[in-house]
């Protein structure tokens, strides 16, 4: 299909999902759900117009979900208003963190004793489908303002952190399997894969995010000076969080989310938090609402651009489908990921925590598989997986995206609404 064709092609789509949004809206399906069917039917195994060959196109599908999960990641950090000491946070910590080792090792056991896998290629399979996805996750993102909804919370801080604590067991599968330098005694594993990556990227992250976020408000409010132009702003915000982490072998990812906390946390003065608001013209040079006015203009375009991502994303998905080779084994492991692995872990990693069991219940369903998945399966075929176990981990991969997507997708609704009447009595909930 030549160029002009795409280019009418694309056009066409995304008027048609412009005019069509709000009736979507009042639908029991999620978005995602119309764009992986979509793409099934657009993929080799419809019509054939999308062909996404993940053997042929690897790098461009790993950029292209890299890009996707970037611009979600700083996304979720601009909507987070709890602050970052707050003992919230404790839960998203637990469940990106412990939550997640727990289900890289019951994936990681089920490769090994169910699907005969090599113990290095079963941490890498845990390492693929264990993050949960921010990008799928609007329709349990939480509300503005630092009360969110804590279930809500939980899970968009979980999702945006454990694309970050997923990498170094994706690292470390491909280690085993000698497709990555461990170092001695898995020395650089554990000091620059794991803790390093963590911590650096965390911090490298904030640093940027804050810079930033201070030096924009700071030539507004005394300068009248860096006016407009605030998709720059937050597409040079990830770029530069992502370019220094990555150069200094930390986690771009967690760079990214923590930027947009950091640029988020911005504030003004607060000896001046007491004058009336401008009008709206004068609101981003104003020198009590210019840091507003900068988040609410990154935040608005950010938002924009996150569901331009996940309509291209989500629809190379189901094209993708075509490709896949169907096997007995995919149904059980399937079920067992998203019925059994992923509450298990959500209740053992909250053990002892105050959490309800209402809101482990909404934490253990809405495990979303999505495009940190995808990604991670292109980033193992662009560094050594090929053959028929490439063929196994993209089946693997792509049929619990699907799954995740139509079955948190219908049932989002139902589920929020029961966990709400939960809250009705008892907010702490």
């Amino acid at each position: 299909m030549s160029m002009t064709y795409w280019m009418l092609f694309a056009g066409l789509t995304l008027i048609a999902m412009m005019l069509i949004g709000t009736l979507l809206a009042r639908l029991p399906l999620s978005g995602a759900m119309i764009y992986l069917a979509l793409g099934f039917v657009l993929g080799p195994a419809g019509i054939g117009i999308v062909m996404p060959d993940p053997w042929r196109n690897t790098a461009m599908l790993e950029l292209s979900a890299e890009a996707a999960l970037l611009i979600s990641l700083f996304a979720v950090g601009l909507k987070l208003e709890v602050p970052l000491l707050d003992r919230r946070w404790l839960a998203p910590l637990r469940l990106a963190f412990v939550s997640m080792t727990i289900t890289v090792g019951l994936i990681a056991a089920m490769g090994v004793y169910g699907l005969r896998l090599p113990l290095g290629a079963a941490v890498l399979l845990g390492g693929i489908l264990a993050p949960t996805d921010p990008v799928l996750a609007s329709g349990v993102q939480p509300e503005s303002g630092h009360t969110p909804t804590p279930a809500r919370f939980n899970l968009a801080g979980e999702g945006a952190l454990n694309d970050g604590s997923a990498f170094p067991f994706v690292l470390l599968g491909l280690g085993l399997m000698g497709w990555h330098d461990l170092g001695a005694n898995a020395w650089h594993w554990w000091l620059v894969d794991l803790l390093w990556a963590t911590f650096g990227g965390t911090l490298i992250g904030a640093m940027v995010g804050g810079v930033l976020g201070t030096l924009v408000v700071f030539l507004r409010n005394r300068h009248q000076e860096a006016l407009g132009l605030s998709e720059f702003l937050s597409l040079g915000t990830v770029g530069v969080a992502y370019g220094l982490a990555q150069l200094c072998l930390a986690s771009g990812f967690l760079a990214v989310f923590t930027a947009g906390l950091a640029l988020r946390r911005v504030q003004e003065h607060p000896w001046m938090s007491q004058v009336s608001s401008p009008p709206a013209s004068m609101a981003p040079a104003h020198s009590h609402h210019a840091s507003a006015a900068m988040k609410r203009e990154v935040q608005g375009f950010n938002e924009q651009l996150e569901k331009l991502a996940e309509l291209v994303l989500v629809t190379l998905t189901g094209a993708m489908l075509g490709y896949i080779t169907i096997f007995p084994a995919l149904w059980w492991f399937t079920a067992m990921a998203i019925f059994a692995v992923r509450p298990l872990s959500v209740f053992l990693g909250m053990a002892g925590s105050a959490a309800p069991p209402r809101r482990c219940v909404v934490m253990g369903w809405f495990g979303i598989r999505g495009i940190g998945s995808i990604y991670y399966l292109m980033y193992a075929l662009d560094h050594g997986l090929s053959g028929a176990l490439a063929q196994q981990f993209a089946a693997l991969t792509l049929v619990a995206v699907t799954a995740s997507i139509v079955l948190h997708g219908v049932t989002v609704h139902p589920v929020m609404n029961w966990y709400a009447q939960g809250r009705v009595a008892d907010p702490e909930r």
